[in-house]
């Protein structure tokens, strides 16, 4: 079996070696990115493997199946960016890795609200340059902060229980709400209240319609003074220009992002020599109490290791008409 491995960096192509042992299926590793222009490299093979920034829309998929494509193995949780239903239309399977290593993410959105409340980063970068001067490092505690989680899945799950042992106070907001969080003492509210009460806001939630800009111009009105707003989930549950204005207005007292919504043009390349033609991410950078990180939140030995081999059986299980346990119906 021909696998294609699209939007594939060194450290991608070292875990599938490391892990891919049988000699029957042979990958092929491209850099880039999955898309109706690239998707003539898919002859010849019988399925692709994609990551969160491969736009696999109907026309893609329209050209997969023509090439003779029977599978699409996301090595993510997401699948926003694949169109099922033309999947389903084309006879393609569609199989993802549904969780991998939610202490990851979770650990990556404490690190992201410990930065910059106590400005670490700022304060490494004075150390460096011989000043050693407090002055706009001050902080605050986080013992007593009503921490707000939209979605509580299993990374939200985690999540919730890393912040519990800072003494924060927890309230969230789910669809379907977990007993067992109940039970660690996190409460359920609903989504106004939550905007409305929380100190600190992290999202965990999937991208959907009902999730697509869920902060918004509207829900940032009604959130406190000075919020610090986190998102390790996916880019487009914020809009960016209204969060641009709150944080102009100062309504918005600090933002740690580790997904934006037009990253597909610019995550995981080094653009250090070029000209960034992405000004809503030059506008973001401007601001002093914002910290953007490269989608790196999942980026663990850990979770790779649960991601490439979830990978691999599930498309194990697809060659051996096997139940798929992980598609995407």
């Amino acid at each position: 079996m021909k696998i294609a491995v699209f939007s594939t960096k060194n450290y991608d192509q070292k875990f599938f070696e490391k892990h891919a042992k049988e000699e029957e299926y042979h990958f092929s590793f491209f850099e880039t990115a999955l898309y109706k222009d690239t998707a003539n490299l898919t002859l010849g093979f019988d399925a692709v493997c994609v990551f969160v920034n491969d736009n696999v829309d109907s026309d893609t998929i329209k050209l997969l199946s023509e090439n003779g494509i029977q599978l699409i193995a996301l090595r993510c949780a997401g699948y926003n960016n694949v169109d099922i239903e033309s999947a389903k239309a084309h006879h393609i399977k569609v199989v993802r890795v549904p969780a991998y290593s939610p202490e990851a993410v979770a650990e990556h959105a404490m690190a992201l609200i410990l930065t910059l409340n106590r400005k670490t980063h700022k304060a490494y970068n004075r150390v460096r340059e011989g000043n050693f001067s407090l002055k706009n490092l001050i902080g605050f505690n986080l013992h007593g902060k009503t921490v707000g989680i939209i979605g509580t899945g299993k990374i939200g799950e985690t999540f919730c229980k890393v912040i519990k042992g800072f003494g924060c106070k927890i309230i969230a907001f789910d669809i379907s709400e977990s007993e067992e969080l109940i039970e660690l003492g996190v409460t359920y509210l609903p989504i106004e209240e939550v905007f409305k009460q929380a100190d600190i806001l992290s999202l965990h939630c999937p991208l959907n319609k009902h999730t697509k800009h869920i902060v918004n111009k509207k829900s940032i009105e009604l959130m406190k003074n000075n919020v610090m707003i986190i998102n390790t989930s996916r880019g487009a549950l914020i809009n960016t220009v209204d969060v641009i204005d709150g944080l102009s207005d100062k309504k918005i007292g600090y933002l740690g992002i580790d997904v934006y919504e037009q990253e597909e043009n610019l995550f995981y390349e080094d653009l250090s020599e070029r000209i960034i033609q992405d000004d809503l991410i030059l506008r973001l950078n401007g601001f002093p109490n914002v910290l953007i990180t490269s989608h790196q939140a999942y980026f663990t030995s850990e979770a790779m290791d649960e991601i490439t081999t979830t990978t691999l059986k599930n498309i194990d299980a697809f060659h051996k008409n096997k139940e798929l346990e992980n598609e995407v119906t």
